[in-house]
């Protein structure tokens, strides 16, 4: 599920998913605004398996557990690798 297996495309797993959301945090956005993007980017270099908004949270959540975005006044942001402690 977090990466590619034989019923889970590669670019569909959890850790695909979460790097293509992190290709729309250019700057802070809300959910929303993020899987609207997310779909947009998807259709636009071709990456037709299904994503489901429950697969984005899924893939949200692998991104807040290895420290890789943040929510702040309810927009996203993407944490920089300089900016990632290791302590949480």
């Amino acid at each position: 599920m977090i990466t590619p297996t034989k019923g889970i495309a590669p670019d569909r797993c959890l850790l695909a998913v979460g790097a293509q959301v992190l290709l729309q945090l250019d700057e802070p956005r809300t959910v929303s605004q993020t899987w609207a993007r997310l779909k947009t980017w998807r259709r636009e270099h071709h990456h037709y398996s299904p994503v489901s908004f429950g697969w984005f949270v899924l893939a949200l959540d692998v991104l807040f557990g290895i420290g890789a975005v943040e929510l702040h006044e309810d927009l996203l942001v993407a944490r920089s690798a300089d900016a990632a402690s290791p302590q949480r």
